[in-house]
């Protein structure tokens, strides 16, 4: 049988006309796909500055969907989920991320570290300590120790927690002896708590050398020793207090007076808090001024929050002072004196510098957002 070439000639301009229709119409879906893509990145990007964060999701979805090997898309997608507590879908984020065997090292670097980040909001701390220790060795190990380091700080695992914070510190990280201070007197509070009073005390001497200029560990000090019945080491240590620490004496300042008053050591009592109020006219350390004045007979309280008022304005201080005077209808003395009172009880709260937690109590790592030293000695009326 005869093979006819005609065919093959007539069969090359056809195929070559198939295969050209053929990369057209690819190159046209692509062009389609990646004009979509962008379009619904904007538009997520648009959603997210204006706070619209379910919008902005609802884009970035679309966007994931249509370029599906972005990665960028997906660390967007999965830090919105993160923001808005879907903890959940973060992790399928992430960990789809981590699956994927085209991501580079820097990426799968990030999305362990997103992953990590994801199981620490969550709660599900050993699962993010783990995710954590694999970042050890790369560029984002730094923030993997901080991230640790906050871990066993919530998990009140205080000897870790303070060999991370070596390690951060020796790393170039910035100094963390105060925070190890903090852990130290943490450690003394439960060693204490189980009648260690000697181990507790050599604990508290530690942080007292490993941070001089820290108040805890001096006013932790003071009052296991007032327990202990020793009033003289206690009023040592808060007359060291007010040496190296002179902002937080109006945390004790009643405690100090107290005990100079059990140790007759009255005289110098008054001189440590006066000189203290001198530099910071604290209420707290004006109303110890006040009682030891009681106590030694010099004089009528209420000239001190006089003198105060002329010095600066303070309800707190003029409702003091109102308390001890005799009113011309001294039957409403009473109704007037508890308006007062009620008044100026938030005045005298604590606010955390970093979150604007309030507190009637100071606390030395606050309770909304566990920043340490974050709450100023003074009242919120005095700052």
């Amino acid at each position: 049988m005869d093979f006819d070439l005609s065919w093959i000639l007539l069969g090359i301009p056809l195929v070559f006309g198939l295969g050209w229709m053929a990369s057209r119409l690819d190159l046209r879906q692509w062009r389609i796909q990646n004009r979509q893509a962008p379009k619904a990145y904007f538009k997520g990007l648009n959603f997210l500055l204006n706070e619209q964060q379910d919008q902005a999701i609802d884009a970035f979805i679309e966007a994931v969907q249509n370029d599906p090997d972005t990665s960028e898309l997906h660390f967007a997608l999965g830090n919105l989920f993160r923001r808005r507590g879907e903890y959940e879908r973060a992790v399928r984020v992430h960990e789809h991320l981590l699956s994927r065997a085209d991501l580079s090292q820097a990426d799968r670097n990030r999305a362990q570290h997103a992953l990590a980040l994801d199981f620490l909001k969550a709660g599900l701390l050993d699962r993010a300590e783990d995710a954590l220790h694999k970042l050890e060795g790369t560029a984002l190990q730094a923030q993997a120790q901080l991230a640790l380091l906050a871990i066993f700080e919530r998990s009140r695992d205080w000897p870790q927690a303070a060999a991370m914070a070596t390690q951060l510190q020796a790393s170039g990280q910035g100094s963390f002896s105060g925070r190890q201070a903090h852990y130290l007197c943490e450690q003394a509070t439960t060693v204490k708590a189980t009648g260690q009073t000697a181990a507790a005390m050599a604990l508290l001497a530690q942080a007292t050398d490993l941070a001089p200029d820290a108040a805890r560990p001096r006013i932790e000090l003071a009052r296991l020793l007032q327990q202990t019945g020793e009033a003289s080491g206690a009023f040592a240590a808060f007359k060291a207090l007010c040496t190296q620490a002179p902002a937080s004496v109006s945390l004790v300042a009643m405690e100090l007076a107290r005990t100079g008053v059990a140790t007759q050591q009255t005289a110098q009592a008054l001189r440590l808090l006066t000189e203290a109020y001198q530099g910071s006219t604290s209420l707290d350390v004006l109303d110890a001024l006040v009682w030891l004045q009681t106590q030694a007979n010099e004089g009528p309280h209420a000239n001190l929050y006089l003198t105060h008022l002329e010095r600066e304005p303070s309800l707190v201080a003029a409702t003091k002072w109102l308390a001890g005077e005799k009113l011309e209808h001294e039957q409403y003395h009473p109704l007037v004196q508890r308006a007062l009172d009620r008044a100026v009880k938030p005045l005298t709260r604590y606010r955390c510098a970093a979150c604007g937690f309030e507190a009637q109590q100071h606390f030395w790592q606050c309770p909304g957002c566990q920043a340490w030293d974050s709450y100023p000695p003074r009242r919120i009326e005095e700052l």
